[in-house]
């Protein structure tokens, strides 16, 4: 199940950091249609880290260790509500650049917990 959910949601976040990185080129501050894209790759991130525990639970290893494969799992999840919360405070353009630079983020963080759970 990891196997697809982690490209699905490293498109997702690159599609964001697109959306928002159009924004902040134009001089625009994150908007509610943003936040909504903000949560759907939450909410793709939210499924993962379930997964991800489910699968633990289920006496299935990562390859490169259980500690490191939870703290990838958790620092995803988190990355781009702190960028939402970021941007709610900087309603200027780097609001837009803030949540476009935590969707490559995630988009990295998605290609390291693939490598992780070894694939």
């Amino acid at each position: 199940m990891l196997t697809a959910l982690m490209p699905a949601t490293g498109v997702a976040a690159l599609l964001l950091a697109a959306w928002c990185g159009w924004a902040a080129y134009r001089d625009q501050p994150t908007k509610d249609w943003h936040f909504i894209g903000m949560a759907v790759v939450t909410l793709l991130s939210l499924i993962q880290l379930v997964a991800g525990i489910v699968l633990l639970a289920r006496g299935e290893e990562p390859e490169q260790g259980t500690t490191i494969f939870v703290a990838y799992l958790l620092g995803a999840f988190a990355c781009v509500p702190a960028a939402a919360f970021m941007s709610l405070a900087e309603r200027t353009r780097w609001g837009s650049v803030t949540v476009a630079a935590s969707g490559v983020v995630l988009a990295v963080l998605e290609v390291r917990l693939y490598d992780i759970w070894g694939g």
